[in-house]
């Protein structure tokens, strides 16, 4: 099959990044407490770092038009010149509003499979390769929404059952923001192609865009299986009202 924006896409969207069984009880808002606080402090890395791998690719990034596209999306994730819509502090609203102390998600130590999502996402945006960073980014912006729709409803289904002051704000504005994130995405892969998105890279760079875009994808799925194992081993060994307790 030819190799295009299109075709790209789809194997995002049916990678295991997106289709897996944490986020499918998620979606249900079948989680324990335990299980919500740790998936609570364990994404706050993701928002608090992001913005930080951003700005390496863009850095890094030599193409001019394709490093205009990477600064849009950084300026919406440092909130469009507002400072109250930076989006690691509506995340830290969220923390607030379920009772997690921001210290404490700050201090808690990473999970080895969080560790290794953001570790990997830094050396894959940070890379002077830019067909590999590139695909990273595409990987990533371009299952965005499928998360979130997983997310929210999960997340609106525990504030009717559980947390009722839970502030939802950070996972609803970036479901509205994910529609301009996907065409500034796609807008920097017609950059480097100037016809119709990536059906111009050459053999090298094709493989090493869907080496970025799997491994970006790969590292988000581990991150998944971390908290969902994570969650199975701590039910088995500690009681839950412990396990709420550590967050609180």
């Amino acid at each position: 099959m030819p190799f295009h924006y299109e075709n790209a896409r789809l194997e995002v969207l049916r990678h295991g990044a997106i289709n897996n069984r944490f986020l499918t009880r998620f979606r249900a808002g079948d989680l324990t407490d335990q299980e919500f606080f740790e998936f609570a402090v364990e994404f706050y890395n993701f928002a608090r770092f992001f913005p930080r791998i951003l700005a390496a690719q863009l850095v890094n990034t030599e193409d001019e038009a394709v490093a205009d596209e990477l600064t849009k999306v950084l300026y919406s994730e440092l909130g469009d010149g507002e400072v109250k819509h930076r989006h690691e502090l509506l995340y830290r609203s969220f923390l607030r509003s379920i009772g997690i102390d921001i210290h404490e998600a700050m201090t808690t130590p990473m999970r080895a499979s969080t560790r290794a999502y953001i570790e990997g996402m830094e050396r894959l945006y940070g890379s002077g390769n830019h067909a590999r960073a590139l695909g990273a980014s595409f990987g990533l912006e371009n299952m965005a929404i499928t998360m979130w729709d997983h997310l929210i409803p999960g997340l609106l289904c525990l504030r009717d059952s559980r947390y009722p002051c839970m502030d939802l704000t950070y996972f609803t504005f970036h479901r509205e923001l994910e529609q301009s994130h996907e065409a500034a995405m796609k807008n920097a892969v017609e950059a480097i192609d100037g016809r119709s998105g990536l059906s111009g890279l050459s053999s090298g760079q094709e493989q090493d865009f869907r080496a970025g875009m799997t491994a970006v994808l790969n590292y988000l799925e581990g991150f998944w299986m971390g908290l969902d194992h994570a969650s199975m081993v701590s039910q088995a060994a500690v009681p839950a009202v412990q396990a709420v307790s550590r967050y609180r």
